[in-house]
């Protein structure tokens, strides 16, 4: 099986690429079709196309691409993730998220090849005070959100949408990161402790996307590591893997950052993985042990985790 992946080039873009060739990205776990690895699949041929390769936002680019490639699947993971940025500059927002779906689905539909477009957890507003399932109304508040369910409405009926929340991995900026950066200078950390989600590592979603791809599963997915937590709670475990004192923590709520964010969070972003559950597909692990491999792993290639963190 040939699989055109875009954004090939971010986290979740290059351990996507390497379950799909049958490799277990950094941090992950082999031997499990939804923890990093193809397992019994063969690996695909895989044609990995990064932002400096192919601006999906360019229809004659994205066409010449798809079309001379021929894949028989396409994985759309690029996007422009920067929720923040989003907010002042909407129309670039919907011309690569929203728009620039429409050109994959455009260029997939003549060469007979199935999308599965990676979203996100901003679709929804967080007002729920349950987890949200596949099947829940989305209504996002940011500008980000809108242009992602713009994307996501861009799809056929026989594509897939994995919605996904709070992604970090080994390669690229990311939460987890940014703790320990912080944490590597003396002093406390303030972390709000009312938005609640679902850690997802790159290195489990990359295995699932890999599965629900090659199997060309249609319709909506959620896509997470178990259990809901806050940042708050997050950043005290990321320090304590890391060895360093959970303490050193404190919570503020989001009214309180300052500078204030221009995008507005979802309070509640917890995603049930209600259609991946009902398909008797393997859930991903808990994202603690899925920290625990994190730290490990960019311990193991970087000396320490908060020299890591500074690299």
């Amino acid at each position: 099986m040939r699989v055109l992946v875009t954004g090939a080039g971010g986290q979740l873009g290059l351990d996507v690429t390497d379950a799909l060739r049958g490799a277990v990205p950094p941090g992950g776990v082999g031997g499990d079709p939804a923890t990093g690895r193809l397992g019994t699949r063969d690996p695909c041929e895989v044609v990995a196309l990064a932002h400096d390769t192919l601006d999906v936002a360019e229809r004659d680019a994205v066409a010449a691409a798809i079309e001379g490639a021929r894949p028989d699947v396409v994985v759309h993971a690029a996007a422009w993730t920067a929720v923040d940025a989003c907010e002042s500059d909407p129309d670039r927002a919907f011309a690569v998220n929203a728009s620039g779906t429409r050109h994959v689905v455009e260029a997939a539909s003549r060469v007979g090849a199935h999308v599965l477009y990676v979203s996100t957890d901003y679709v929804f507003d967080g007002r729920l005070d349950r987890p949200y399932v596949e099947w829940d109304a989305p209504n996002p508040e940011s500008v980000y959100g809108r242009s992602k369910l713009g994307g996501e409405r861009e799809l056929r009926p026989s594509d897939c949408v994995v919605r996904t929340s709070w992604v970090c991995g080994t390669r690229g900026s990311n939460m987890v990161r940014t703790v320990l950066r912080l944490a590597a200078s003396p002093g406390r950390l303030h972390f709000v402790d009312d938005q609640h989600g679902c850690p997802t590592f790159t290195a489990d979603l990359a295995g699932a996307v890999a599965v629900l791809a090659t199997d060309r599963r249609p319709g909506v997915f959620h896509v997470t590591n178990a259990g809901p937590t806050t940042w708050f709670d997050f950043a005290r475990r990321v320090l304590a893997v890391a060895g360093e004192d959970p303490g050193r923590v404190s919570p503020i709520a989001t009214a309180q950052l300052d500078p204030p964010r221009p995008a507005p969070r979802p309070a509640n972003s917890v995603l049930d993985n209600a259609a991946l559950r009902h398909a008797g597909l393997a859930p991903l692990p808990p994202w603690d042990a899925a920290l625990e491999r994190l730290v490990a792993a960019v311990t193991a290639e970087h000396g320490s985790a908060l020299g890591w963190a500074t690299a």
